[in-house]
């Protein structure tokens, strides 16, 4: 198990490089620069080109790769050596910004902000992190039972009806969906509050970020339930097509499984019908399910862009669209790699789970 988790950590590398040249080749072939977009309309192309010095949008595009894959101290040190054997008089360059580079753990800073991009990550990931675990135990939580009783009660009203709703959730569009969650319970109902994670009026002690976990240890009960009516409507708005998906996944895998020899079996012994849905078929079902969960999962985790942004949610998917808007390069390759590693991770826990729920398959 461990050598062949190993193989699998180190097979991603390769991965992770691809999808840093594909990103980087790609966010800086669209039209616009950072530096339009940080000036006003009418200002002079003069300042625009100074900024495009400052920043080094105007070197090549492979020597602004390097910098980025190896820092700007590596890259230098790099063209000087291949300068002195043209002209060995070249002079050493001098750093003033020293960058490592993110083979060395360095994001780099925006070009926006100026703020650090991994300090930015520690404070708006847990926002994420948050309401993409909401979101998830809301789809399995409504999801997979859907789909159990939908098998069991193949072609009732009952089973047409979860997968008419099943469809509605899939082919939803999320923004239409979030603005009109947005509308109801928040400006006409006045159920939850509007956007944010929670109200300005809470005090809570930040230790982890994590604003659930933090209430829960500081005691602070009443933030607490500021923030779950704050994060409840967003949850079920994300959610909704993972459940979709989840369901109709569940009810074929199940359907499947009830028409096995084993099931007939179990019946003949007497058992439960209860047992034998719960015990026998839903385990044996759970495969392609758990595949599903894995991949949702990476999907809400890397960040939801239109959910953030129109909950004005502070996650990483919001800042993900705000550095799209702005060209801020640095920020839009450290999410996107970030984004690349969660999937990494979630898949090969996806796989190792496989072990888990069937005991047949080994990793060797």
């Amino acid at each position: 198990m461990i050598r062949y988790i190993i193989r699998r950590l180190v097979a991603t590398l390769p991965t992770l490089l691809g999808v840093s040249i594909i990103v980087f080749l790609f966010i800086h072939l669209i039209p616009g620069d950072p530096a339009t977009s940080m000036l006003r309309e009418n200002a002079p192309a003069e300042l625009a080109e100074r900024i495009r010095e400052e920043l080094g949008l105007n070197k090549p595009l492979y020597e602004q790769y390097l910098i980025y894959l190896l820092g700007n101290d590596t890259a230098a040190q790099l063209e000087y050596r291949v300068a002195r054997l043209a002209s060995p008089s070249v002079q050493p360059p001098v750093i003033k910004n020293p960058y490592r580079g993110i083979l060395r753990g360095d994001l780099g800073r925006s070009l926006v902000t100026k703020d650090a991009i991994i300090s930015e990550l520690r404070q708006r990931f847990p926002a994420t992190v948050e309401l993409a675990i909401a979101a998830i135990l809301v789809a399995i939580s409504v999801g997979i039972p859907a789909g159990i009783v939908s098998a069991v009660r193949r072609n009732s009203v009952i089973d047409t009806a979860a997968m008419i709703m099943s469809l509605i959730g899939v082919s939803m569009p999320i923004y239409w969906l979030g603005m009109m969650a947005l509308m109801l319970f928040a400006v006409i109902l006045h159920l939850v509050p509007v956007g944010t994670r929670m109200g300005v009026d809470v005090n809570l002690r930040h230790i982890t970020n994590f604003y659930i976990l933090d209430s829960i240890i500081t005691g602070n009960w009443a933030a607490l339930g500021d923030v779950l009516r704050h994060l409840i409507v967003p949850a079920c708005v994300l959610g909704t097509v993972p459940m979709a998906i989840m369901a109709r996944m569940t009810r074929s895998s199940m359907l499947e499984a009830l028409n096995q020899d084993y099931i007939r079996t179990a019946h003949a012994k007497g058992l439960q019908a209860r047992v034998v849905v719960l015990r026998h078929a839903l385990k044996n079902a759970l495969l392609p399910v758990i595949t599903v969960i894995g991949l949702e999962t990476g999907y809400l985790f890397s960040g939801a862009i239109l959910t953030e942004s129109i909950f004005a949610w502070p996650g990483v998917g919001r800042w993900m669209y705000e550095s799209i808007i702005y060209r801020d390069y640095p920020v839009i390759q450290g999410v996107t790699l970030m984004i690349a590693v969660i999937f990494v991770v979630v898949n090969l826990l996806v796989d190792l789970s496989y072990a888990v729920i069937d005991p047949r398959i080994r990793y060797q």
